[in-house]
Parts: structure tokens; C-alpha cells; sequence
């Protein structure tokens, strides 16, 4: 692997040595700690970070001006969601690529001292990632759409990282794993004062998620679960290209550490299985090489080490995976962006390891979270917890969970604000909101949550009415069929979430100090009359039976949780409204449930 303009915090990542937030220069948060007993005078102080507007020189950049010409579209038949088939637009045939012109615009605009990168309006091919550099803006004006390429070898063209047959790859995390990928659509990595905005929704950043290529394929083919000949190339199937042992790229693994790690079967040398276990393994990330003959899709928007970040103004579509992913960043808001993407693994937003954040008047419908809070994953926390974060203001329709902590949240998560939100669920009856409020993680991922606080939420048309099952471990107390973590409940606590998923299960998750009121849940009409729900509160503390280390572990309960003034509506499980597992002191006051008053405090 060749390398150039690597600076020093890539150097670090790269050699495996853990980068600290003071590393980027991502300081303490710009706000002062209120008093302990005063949780929202606390999101109060993150809101209040925000107030001064990210300032850059006023002049601009128009693409135009570097060749990028606007091209005609044309209307094929793809997918609109996974295994979804409809017709979508794409730049015809003929159709200039724009890379070229908005990487020498946003490179003057830096060699400037800053300002703002302008993409009119008309629809636009860019065949390659927008990387976006300290003080630069880049600008979708009203009416700009911006059409990523949908041929993965566009971007394992251009990053810094010369990985021989496997492409010019970028630092990138995929499911909280440090590795060298593909790279982003639009991409950062140690930048300051950097933006990337809209005029309106009409302003659009389109990743052609469902959109074949010559050969048929789409990104979202790369999932899994496609049939014929191509089915290998999936991130689900066994990769030739990663080694029979895992001891080939890790030596010094001992028999047992090797035994654990690979598991009983070959499923480890899936790609998305892969990757963990590098990181288990301890192999740095300058040898856990994927891009070219590997299948681990790229995010649309991934920002690395960035510090005062603004996302603001424009529409997504089409992402191959998550939709926006900051890692390690510092004073970053998101505003009035629309995510629309129902693909595969399509997370609205997902911050992680990111310290002071805002996300205030975005809508979400989303093919998986809307808002998924990350902290690493196995061995990958050298950033340390996602922390202060406020969430207000905001719409969610179609996604598996709305606010959603985890799954990957190895390093941990505090000091969370919700407040203000609307989960209107309006393809309720088609395309529903599986899960409101949403933790999850397991012995695996470990971490811990603390000081989560919501308050203030509407459900007009309530959550998914259908169970969705987990299937525990073989042996374990929790009966297969019993436990609906996956859909249903307004609030779901899952600690034993997909626990097939990883081999290696020693880390015992830690949840405690959560803080939920006035959450206001309507009903639905249904042929057996109203109903909000099929459930109103799923509460699954860590199964202790899942530890598979060889030592032995304290395995905590959910713990000092309190629920109050929440009207749940009608739940379809008028049997077992509530669900808990391994819980201690979890008080419900003036709870709502089917008409009924609760005032209780739970322990299991």
C-alpha cells in the first residue's frame, strides 16, 4: 500500500494507535456543565453552542466556471427500496462527469482561504467523491441535483490510500469498524469550519442506491439476499479473498482467541463479519484492506475528525448505506435535511464518537434507523463515548427505530436530548415506523448508556402493530417467539440484540439513568377497533447466559429508569402490554396504557 498527503492523524489511525478527541483539536464542549439535577438546562447549553453561525468568505465558486456542465436524465426501472421495483431517473448516456470540475472548484475555493463551492441549478454526474476541505461550503443551489455515480470502481479511483488491486481507498468506518473502503460520496476527514448545504428539497444529493448498472447490479444488491449467479457478491457471503484463519493476518493469537473468534463455522469470512473480527484480533487498520472484491457499501456523507460542522437545507436519496456518519467530530449540526432513502441499512443519521451535536427540524424516511447514536464497535473506541446531544424539532416516518441508541455503542453514550419530536408515522399502514424511542446492543458490543432524556413526543398513528421476534441464543432462558425487540413496542430496550450476529460476546452492557415523559401515543383504526402499538414498553436487560468469556462478569440490570404522564393508547397485546427482562427499579408514573392508569415500579 502506497500512501500520500497523509498527515499525522492518519498516520496514527493507520499504525493502530488510538487518536484522541484532543488529537483533531475537538476540545471540551463549548458550554458549561449546569447542575447535575438539571438535565435540560444541560441540552439547553448544547442548543446554546449553536447560536453563532459558522462563518465563511463571501465569494463564490460556481462549478461551471471549472467544466462541470449539467446533463439530460433519463427514466429506467430500478428499485425504490430493497427488492422494491419501480422507475427512477438517471443522467443519460451522454452525460458529462462533473468530478473533475467541483474537485478544482472546492481546491481553488480552499487556495482562497475559503467560501462557497456553488452547484446551480440542473442535474449534475459526478463520477467521484466531493471532498470537502476546511472553510468551504459546498452549495446545492434550488433545483440542483446532484447524481452520484452508481459504479463502485468511481470511488476506488481517488482516495489517498494507493491499495494496489484493491483501489485508492480512504480511511472510512463501516458498522464502527476502522478500515481502508471505498470512499464516501461526499467525504472529510481532519477538516475545520466545513459545510455542506441546500437551498431547499429541491436541492438533492441522489446516491442511485436502486439504480442498475450496466451489469444489472445496484449498491443495495451488495446486502445479500439476491438470487442467480451473482448471489457471492454480497457482504453476506463467504469472501475467498479473506483467509482461511484468522491467525494469517494475526499470529499471535492463541488457540483459544482463535476458537472464539472464528466461531463453530466459516461465517467469520463474510466480509461484514470480517471486518469485527480483525478489530477483535487487534490487526490495525492499515491491514484491514477492503474496496475492490470486497462488498462493504460505502455511506453517502461520512465526515472523520471534523470539527464545527454544519449539514443543512437539501434532500438525500438513494444511499448505498448509512446516510450521514460523522465519526469523531465536534460541534456539528444537522437542520431542515429531508433523508429519504429506503434502501438497505439506510440510517437518517448516525453520529458517532462525536462530542456536541445538534439535529433540529429534519424529516426521516428511512430504510432503517432514522437516528442511530454510534460509539464503536469490538476493539474500535479510541474516540471515546458519543456525548451531548440534543434532538428536537423533527419528523419520522417509515425506519426501523426513530431515536435510536446503538447497536454499535462499544465506547458508550451519554448525555442524550430528545425533545419535540413528532413520530408521525404516515405510512403507517404500509410501510410503518417499527420502534419510537430504540435502544439496543449486547455482549458483543457492550458500552453503556447513561443520562438519556426524553421529553415531549407525539405518535399520531403509533408504531408497527406487528411483532417481530428476536431468536435468542440455542439454551437460552429467553424462549424463541417470546420477545418482539425487533417491531412493536413505542419504547424498546433490546440488550440482547441480534445475538447470532458475533462470536466473541464478553462485554456486558451497562444501561441506566434514562429519563422518558410526555409521550403521547394515538391510535389507529384497525377491523378489531383502535390500536397504537403492539406493545408499550419492550424492556430486555442483558441475558447473562450469552457470556462466553473466561472470566467472569458482572451482568448489571436496566436500571433507574423512570417513565411519566404517557398515554400509550391501545396496545394489540392487551395481555402483556409491558415486557421486562432483567430490570431494577424501572418507576412508572401516571402512564397511560388501553385507558388504564399505571403507577408501578418495575423489577424482573
Amino acid at each position: 500500500m502506497t500512501s500520500r498527503h497523509i498527515n499525522p492523524q492518519r498516520r496514527a489511525l493507520l499504525r493502530g494507535v488510538g487518536v484522541s478527541a484532543a488529537g483533531f483539536g475537538l476540545g471540551a464542549p463549548a458550554f458549561a456543565a449546569p447542575a447535575r439535577d438539571d438535565p435540560w438546562a444541560r441540552a439547553q447549553g448544547i442548543i446554546d453552542a449553536f447560536r453563532k453561525p459558522l462563518a465563511f468568505p463571501k465569494r463564490d465558486f460556481n462549478i461551471t466556471a471549472y467544466g462541470a456542465a449539467p446533463c439530460d436524465t433519463v427514466t429506467v426501472e430500478g428499485f425504490l427500496a430493497h427488492h422494491e421495483p419501480g422507475q427512477l431517473t438517471t443522467p443519460a448516456p451522454n452525460a458529462r462527469d462533473c468530478y473533475a470540475a467541483i474537485a478544482a472548484a472546492i481546491a481553488a475555493c480552499s487556495q482562497a482561504g475559503g467560501g462557497r463551492v456553488l452547484i446551480p441549478a440542473g442535474n449534475w454526474l459526478v463520477k467521484g467523491p466531493i471532498v470537502l476541505k476546511s472553510n468551504v461550503n459546498v452549495h446545492l443551489a434550488r433545483g440542483a441535483h446532484v447524481y452520484f455515480s452508481n459504479d463502485p470502481e468511481d470511488f476506488a479511483k481517488y482516495g489517498d490510500y494507493d491499495c494496489g488491486a484493491k483501489g485508492k481507498l480512504v480511511i472510512s468506518r463501516w458498522q464502527s469498524n476502522d478500515c481502508l473502503n471505498y470512499s464516501p460520496m461526499v467525504y472529510a476527514y481532519g477538516q475545520t469550519n466545513i459545510a455542506l448545504t441546500g437551498e431547499d428539497w429541491t436541492s438533492i444529493l441522489d446516491g442511485q442506491g436502486g439504480v442498475p448498472q450496466a451489469n444489472g447490479d445496484t449498491w443495495w444488491d451488495w446486502k445479500g439476499k439476491r438470487k442467480g449467479a451473482r448471489q457471492h457478491e454480497a457482504q453476506t457471503a463467504v469472501n475467498p479473498l479473506n483467509p482461511a484463519t484468522i491467525r494469517a493476518v494475526a499470529p499471535g493469537l492463541s488457540d483459544a482467541q482463535v476458537a472464539l473468534m472464528e466461531g463453530k463455522d466459516d461465517k467469520w469470512r463474510t466480509d461484514e463479519a470480517y471486518l469485527p473480527t480483525l478489530s477483535e484480533a487487534g490487526v490495525p487498520a492499515a491491514k484491514r484492506v477492503f474496496g475492490r472484491g470486497h462488498y462493504l457499501r460505502p455511506c453517502m456523507v461520512e465526515f472523520i475528525g471534523c470539527t464545527d460542522v454544519l449539514l443543512q437545507g437539501y434532500q438525500l436519496n438513494g444511499s448505498p448505506f448509512w446516510q450521514h456518519h460523522p465519526v469523531n467530530c465536534s460541534r456539528l449540526a444537522i437542520r431542515k435535511v429531508h433523508m429519504n432513502s429506503l434502501g438497505p441499512n439506510s440510517d437518517g443519521f448516525d453520529p458517532e464518537a462525536c462530542n456536541t451535536v445538534l439535529v433540529e427540524h429534519c424529516t426521516f424516511n428511512s430504510g432503517d434507523d432514522c437516528i442511530a447514536i454510534k460509539a464503536g464497535k469490538n476493539l474500535d473506541t479510541q474516540f471515546g463515548p458519543t456525548q451531548n446531544v440534543v434532538i428536537q424539532h423533527c419528523v419520522m416516518n417509515s425506519g426501523h427505530g426513530g431515536v435510536t441508541l446503538g447497536s454499535e455503542m462499544s465506547g458508550g453514550i451519554q448525555h442524550v436530548y430528545a425533545q419535540d419530536i413528532e413520530f408521525r408515522n404516515s405510512h403507517w399502514a404500509t410501510d410503518p415506523l417499527n420502534i419510537a424511542i430504540r435502544l439496543k446492543t449486547n455482549m458483543n458490543r457492550g458500552g453503556f448508556l447513561r443520562h438519556f432524556y426524553v421529553r415531549n413526543v407525539l405518535m399520531p398513528n403509533g408504531v408497527n402493530l406487528k411483532p417481530q421476534f428476536y431468536t435468542p441464543l440455542p439454551g437460552s432462558p429467553i424462549q424463541p417467539k417470546s420477545v418482539s425487540a425487533g417491531a412493536g413496542a413505542v419504547i424498546t430496550f433490546d440488550c440482547d440484540y441480534a445475538p447470532r450476529a458475533d462470536n466473541v460476546r464478553t462485554r456486558p452492557p451497562v444501561v441506566e439513568h434514562v429519563h422518558i415523559s410526555n409521550v403521547k401515543v394515538g391510535n389507529v383504526a384497525t377491523r378489531d377497533g383502535p390500536r397504537s402499538c403492539y406493545q408499550a414498553v419492550l424492556l430486555l436487560g442483558p441475558v447473562a447466559f450469552d457470556y462466553n468469556g473466561d472470566t467472569p462478569a458482572e451482568v448489571l440490570p436496566i436500571r433507574d429508569v423512570t417513565i411519566t404522564d404517557c398515554d400509550f393508547g391501545t396496545p394489540v397485546n392487551a395481555a402483556q402490554p409491558i415486557y421486562t427482562y432483567n430490570v431494577k427499579n424501572v418507576v412508572l408514573t401516571n402512564v397511560t396504557i388501553a385507558g388504564k392508569v399505571v403507577n408501578t415500579t418495575l423489577q424482573a
